[in-house]
């Protein structure tokens, strides 16, 4: 049959495929990939988490459905979170839900909010899921630029006066992925006031709240008050407790946005496997030194790779949270463009980032480099990138799209 569905029709080509594929391609002729593409942690959780998981997976009665909200120690667990970190009271009852990673939830409620033909306010660049939830289900897209050089008030201002019709709620990230850019409190104030106004729904993106260098802790939107009737939140404990496979998030806030949320889910899942819920739960009750560990881990990484690119020619800023650089591509390379220069990398000094236009337009020219190799392999990087752009490295033909495409 030739008929496309609607849906996929509407998303656009995936722009991370093209370096995946010659990614892909490179292993399998055997060669060794630097790989600071995806933010892919790669060390293990705490010993205690998974001694919790072991056990409890012994148990004979946890291997049946769980519940798609959350067991309820697990949702008590990240109500006091809350009140620990950020001072705020959360009813684990009715003000928060486990997700299958804050990916899951995000296009969970997007689907339970969204009218086809409602228009949402997304960062861009983003993380795409920010846009490409809300565009799967039905929605119309209106961008907002974000990074050190842009005015997201007057950016937000203006996308809400000249949107038809009005939009339905705006997406923040911050520490955003993949700016790394933060923002303090008196920010997330004077946008509840002026979505309030206009009565727009926030979903704010607090996935890399613990991942943060020599500044104060970021904070959460839900420390503004009347955020509570607007706003809803989403955490994961995937960069937090190294726990990406465990596919463990929270969305916390507004009980009508969180019973959206719930009443959707139940649809669609019975929620992660318990054992994995105790495990998590065990994770946020239990010491936090691994997270300080964590947090300490990925400032070294950031300090040799920002130090090391510096001394080879390629100058870009240290990042204050999150476990990503925002690098702008070098000056006699920037002609090329964010992708064909990731692609330059890959090639010829086997080297994988991601270029910025795959987070949206307002990328371009940047790349994302994740700090997610240990040392010594990003001091290897390092060393290949300098041998590049100092041309000592005899290019190599490029493969055809053809073939990236059928990898």
């Amino acid at each position: 049959m030739d008929h496309e569905f609607h849906k996929i029709r509407r998303l656009p080509p995936y722009v991370f495929a093209e370096v995946n594929a010659m990614k892909a391609d490179a292993r399998a002729a055997g060669e060794d990939i630097i790989d600071f593409g995806m933010g892919n942690p790669d060390q293990p959780p705490a010993l205690n988490i998974i001694e919790k998981l072991k056990e409890t997976v012994a148990d004979p009665k946890v291997h049946r459905y769980s519940n798609s909200r959350g067991i309820l120690g697990l949702r008590r667990a990240l109500s006091a979170y809350y009140g620990r970190r950020f001072g705020v009271e959360v009813d684990p009852e009715t003000e928060v839900i486990v997700t299958l990673g804050s990916k899951e939830g995000l296009a969970n409620l997007s689907s339970a909010i969204t009218t086809p033909g409602d228009v949402i306010l997304v960062p861009n660049p983003s993380y795409p899921i920010h846009q490409f939830g809300f565009i799967i289900a039905g929605a119309a897209v209106r961008n907002i630029p974000v990074g050190p050089d842009s005015d997201f008030m007057a950016a937000l201002e203006r996308a809400v006066q000249h949107s038809v019709p009005k939009p339905t709620a705006v997406v923040l990230n911050y520490p955003n992925n993949p700016t790394a850019q933060v923002v303090d409190l008196d920010f997330y104030a004077q946008v509840v006031d002026f979505c309030h106004f206009h009565g727009i729904y926030i979903l704010s993106d607090l996935a890399y709240s613990e991942i943060y260098f020599d500044i104060a802790p970021p904070p959460s939107i839900l420390q503004v008050r009347r955020a509570w009737e607007i706003a809803v939140e989403f955490t994961s404990m995937s960069k937090t407790y190294s726990m990406p496979g465990w596919r463990i998030g929270f969305a916390a806030g507004n009980k009508k946005l969180i019973g959206a949320l719930a009443r959707v889910k139940s649809y669609l899942d019975y929620g992660a496997f318990t054992p994995i819920q105790v495990a998590a739960t065990a994770a946020l009750n239990g010491p936090q030194d691994c997270v300080d560990e964590m947090r300490a881990l990925y400032r070294e990484r950031r300090d040799v790779l920002v130090e090391g690119l510096a001394n080879a020619g390629w100058d870009m800023p240290a990042p204050d949270a999150t476990m990503f650089a925002w690098a702008p591509v070098p000056p006699q390379f920037v002609d090329m463009g964010s992708l064909e220069f990731s692609k330059l990398l890959l090639r010829e000094a086997q080297v994988a980032v991601s270029p910025g236009i795959g987070f949206g337009e307002h990328g371009e020219g940047f790349v994302r480099i994740a700090l997610c190799e240990n040392t010594h392999r990003t001091r290897q990087g390092i060393r290949s990138i300098k041998a590049l752009m100092g041309g000592v490295k005899k290019p190599r033909p490029a493969p055809t799209l053809d073939k990236a495409a059928n990898a």
